[in-house]
């Protein structure tokens, strides 16, 4: 008997569904009414619920009853803060206005949720993760929220944590002249990063303090991806056709426009990421750029 595996990675609720097989062998073929597998995509949620006196109970949920479901080991932060304990789907914890609270399963969260009120503290990130281009400047930016009764002392942002102490970005060497933090609000805060280089790769963090608490360190931010573009060459087939394909390690945003250069002059007709071109006798140099950073080329290639 053979076996057959589908993977499907990046689940969203629209991939819910029954999952069917199917084959043909030179006389039959197997039908498609037999049912299938059912699929449900679930997200984490935190439920509150009334507990000892001045306690609440968090639980940590599904919409449905994930596989395997005794073996997986829950995270749970406080303001931030990852706990050590405990490890379980439920948590018992006191009443206070400040405090917020999330878990984690599988490397997903749920979203924060307050004890008391709607004004507890939480910092949401615009973004999980960025591409930008070497060279490139680049914006990421959060929202946070505190009780109104406190007041804000300290905003900081950083990618480097050790037991929790933090090098603020402003004080990196690595990031002298190169950062700087912009607030339009007194409730968001973005940080620009000028000059990217592939080193800046990372994972950067909000944090900020008020008067009576302050917000963690572990807590997931934003991962920073810095690449460069470059041209690489599908062998030419038999009609004598190559195909050049401008790349990146990480995908850009939907939107890009893409602009390639021949001998150094600009091909004004195609501006996607593939180009096809006819081989000729003579040495042609190609790169490629992305319109708005029009000065950050890759390296020129050559064909014949």
């Amino acid at each position: 008997m053979s076996e057959c595996t589908l993977r499907i990675t990046d689940l969203r609720e629209t991939d819910s569904a029954e999952y069917k097989f199917r084959f043909k062998t030179q006389n039959a073929e197997w039908g498609y009414s037999f049912p299938g597998t059912t699929l449900t995509v679930t997200d984490l949620q935190v439920k509150v619920t009334p507990g000892k006196p001045k306690t609440k109970t968090l639980t940590c949920s599904t919409s449905c009853n994930l596989t395997d479901n005794s073996n997986l080991t829950y995270v749970w932060y406080m303001n931030g803060q990852r706990l050590d304990k405990p490890v379980s789907c439920q948590h018992s914890v006191k009443e206070y206005y400040t405090h917020s609270y999330s878990c984690s399963l599988l490397n997903l969260r749920s979203a924060v949720v307050c004890i008391v009120g709607q004004s507890c503290m939480n910092v949401s990130y615009t973004h999980q993760s960025v591409c930008a281009l070497k060279g490139s400047t680049v914006n990421i930016s959060c929202t946070f929220r505190h009780p109104n009764r406190q007041n804000v002392t300290e905003t900081t942002w950083f990618n480097k944590w050790d037991s929790g102490v933090i090098i603020d970005l402003n004080q990196d060497p690595e990031y002298a002249g190169r950062v700087e933090y912009h607030r339009t609000t007194d409730k968001d805060s973005t940080l620009t990063v000028k000059d990217l280089r592939e080193s800046d790769s990372a994972e950067y963090k909000f944090r900020f303090t008020t008067n009576i608490a302050k917000w963690g360190y572990s807590f997931p931010g934003t991962t920073l991806s810095v690449t460069d573009l470059q041209v690489k060459v599908t062998p030419a087939t038999k009609e004598g056709n190559v195909t050049l394909t401008c790349s990146t390690s990480c995908p850009l945003t939907d939107h890009t426009t893409y602009i390639w250069h021949q001998n150094g002059q600009g091909v004004t007709n195609e501006h996607n990421n593939v180009l096809h071109l006819g081989l000729t006798t003579e040495d042609v140099g190609y790169s490629c750029a992305v319109k708005g950073h029009e000065d950050l080329r890759s390296q020129t290639i050559t064909v014949r």
